[in-house]
């Protein structure tokens, strides 16, 4: 029988399961499709020396896995740089946090909370958050379409009231969700997460095979072939990580069961470009700060997430449709309109960055958006987290199936460590 477990997918959650797997004396390979390492998670060196994460970034207050990680591996982590509430802008407006739109947007905001709470929410799983919007007034409605944008990436038509509870849910509510100090995006490494994803390729060496993408997965009585463009890999296990809109690219044998083949047309990956400005100094921290709702199109956040005594970054999320359309425009043009309405705030500075970074995460043929996998309105086995019951020789993993803060870098992790606990025990191997 083959003693090799392969792992499917070099992101954060198969990297974590490989390495485990190598501490536990398994012989191990991690096939990739891309030729980069990282799935979700991108790092690049800006024009300055510092590092920018175009994927995954944050570490939030409870995201104990991911420090310990950082902090294994010698990294520096940082908090977020930011003020109690983001400056609002709608065109040339700045929005007082006491106008009616945004008292009526939390009014909505709490609303939700309390839904969220709800134990049973499967009555509005026909139900799209953009029907849902068109009852509310006004510009309060832009708020919380571009906050929803932002926060789930998904296309407001094709995301259910039930599926947008059950992640307000998962992640501990919509403060959690939302907030910088004590919430999910509480602190950042400065050397990138690249860093991270790094330093566990290097554990592993030549065990980690980029441009292998994996076409077809056979199990039989003495285990399972992998079928790959680079050749066939023999395994007695195999753990599949990529997003399950992705699966559905693997011809299995014997099929997946119903319920789990489903998952790959019943889930999709939303829309999401993510910018990043790298300038000499954080000149805004001295004006309005660097955190920023802009409402008119398209919709964006800014954050300042710059690391102490470095050079000021500047970070652009533009989500859903929205996110789509800039692919229309040239570079240039991309960074302007994501920057221009700054200016106004913070200076005409901001439009001249010693760096530009972007990524957009939809046009990624290897992860096909970000940041999780979402289910289609009517569905319910897409939403988070997903069923992962191993199907025979196959484990899965991926931050769709963490328990805790699936979608974020730290559900990865999470899954990561699950899968490779399950193989070591299915293998008699002791943990």
């Amino acid at each position: 029988m083959a003693s090799t477990v392969a792992v499917v997918g070099a992101g954060m959650s198969g990297l974590t399961a490989a390495r485990e797997l190598h501490r536990a004396g398994v012989d191990v390979l991690v096939l990739e499709a891309a030729d980069r390492l990282g799935g979700r998670a991108m790092t690049e060196t800006s024009a300055l020396g510092s590092r920018v994460d175009l994927g995954g970034q944050w570490i939030g207050h409870d995201h104990h896995r991911l420090k310990a990680l950082a902090s294994e591996l010698g990294a520096t982590q940082f908090r977020m740089h930011s003020r109690p509430l983001p400056i609002v802008v709608d065109g040339s407006r700045r929005v007082r946090a006491a106008a009616p739109s945004m008292l009526a947007t939390l009014l909505v905001l709490v609303g939700v909370e309390a839904l969220s709470r709800i134990a049973k929410t499967q009555r509005w799983n026909a139900t799209t958050v953009q029907a849902w919007l068109r009852r509310v007034p006004g510009r309060a409605r832009r708020l919380l379409e571009v906050l929803a944008y932002i926060s789930w990436t998904a296309d407001l038509n094709r995301c259910s009231i039930h599926a947008m509870a059950q992640s307000i849910r998962q992640q501990g509510g919509l403060r959690t969700m939302l907030a910088t100090a004590g919430g999910a995006q509480e602190s950042l490494v400065a050397e990138g997460i690249g860093s991270l994803i790094e330093g566990l390729a290097a554990e592993l060496g030549p065990r980690v095979l980029p441009g292998r993408r994996v076409t077809s997965i056979v199990q039989s009585g003495d285990g399972v072939t992998i079928g790959t463009t680079a050749g066939d890999v023999r395994a007695a296990k195999v753990i599949v990580t990529v997003p399950p809109p992705l699966t559905g690219r693997i011809t299995y044998e014997p099929p997946l069961p119903p319920g789990r083949a489903a998952l790959a047309s019943d889930t999709y990956m939303g829309s999401v470009y993510k910018g990043v400005a790298v300038y000499s100094r954080p000149f805004w921290r001295d004006r309005a700060g660097g955190e920023f709702l802009v409402l008119d199109k398209p919709g964006r956040a800014v954050f300042d997430t710059g690391a102490p005594g470095g050079p000021g970054h500047l970070c652009v999320l533009v989500g859903g449709p929205e996110a789509r359309e800039l692919d229309r425009l040239e570079a240039a043009e991309r960074r302007n309109a994501v920057l221009g309405a700054l200016a106004r705030y913070v200076g005409p500075d901001v439009l001249e960055p010693a760096s530009w970074h972007e990524k957009s995460w939809h046009l990624d043929e290897y992860v096909g958006g970000g940041y999780v996998a979402l289910a289609l309105p009517g569905t319910t086995d897409g939403i988070p987290p997903i069923e992962c019951t191993p199907t025979g020789d196959i484990h899965w993993a991926g931050t769709e199936t963490a328990r805790e803060h699936a979608g974020y870098i730290e559900g990865a992790i999470e899954s990561g460590t699950r899968a490779a606990r399950e193989v070591l025990e299915a293998l008699s191997v002791s943990w």
